[in-house]
């Protein structure tokens, strides 16, 4: 029963995120949702009672999992410093222009003007930001006690996430590789 329960919550969060992406927030709903997941509404309510609590559990989860493959990725990588820096800007990269960064701007959009989802959202995305400020401190090895470190890692997510945002209206894959491969040699003179 308890493995049901875990494949039933985990259907409902993949489909939120895939909804989220598809449709943006105002074409998921939670019966559309559902219907994706292919669990009832009363399956969807019994674990996830109100739409916030579902859109925040399922932001928080993959967001979780793409931190744990991004680990995986970086783990198998070979070559040197540099080749290193190269290869892990371009993975955070990634992360930043795929569905699940697509499905967290509906979100923050959305709490901008509903101030329960606001109020429930603003912690969990201070968690998310400390766990990627974690997570990049320590695929590019970088050395925080050195002053400005801190601050290059913090750049380089500030700077992935605009070009994130930057990308949603139209493909910006020719000027964001251009930037990035500007910040990347500046990073590495900074780490």
């Amino acid at each position: 029963m308890q493995e049901r329960s875990r494949v039933t919550q985990r259907r409902l969060l993949e489909a939120t995120v895939e909804c989220l992406y598809e449709f943006g927030w105002s074409g998921a709903t939670t019966t559309v949702i559902a219907e994706r997941a292919g669990v009832s509404r009363g399956a969807q309510l019994h674990h996830y009672p109100t739409r916030a609590a579902l859109v925040l559990a399922a932001v928080q989860h993959l967001a979780e999992r793409r931190a744990e493959e991004i680990r995986k990725e970086v783990a198998a990588l070979t070559g040197d410093r540099a080749e290193r820096l190269d290869r892990v800007v371009e993975l955070l990269a990634a992360a930043f222009t795929g569905p699940l960064f697509v499905a967290a701007l509906e979100v923050w959009v959305a709490a901008r003007t509903d101030a329960e989802l606001r109020d429930a959202l603003v912690p969990l995305e201070a968690r998310v930001g400390r766990e990627m400020h974690r997570l990049t401190v320590d695929v590019l090895d970088a050395d925080e006690s050195r002053p400005g470190v801190r601050e290059a890692v913090q750049a380089t997510l500030d700077l992935l996430r605009g070009l994130g945002v930057a990308n949603l209206l139209t493909d910006d894959t020719a000027r964001r590789t251009l930037l990035l491969a500007a910040w990347k040699q500046q990073l590495a003179t900074l780490i």
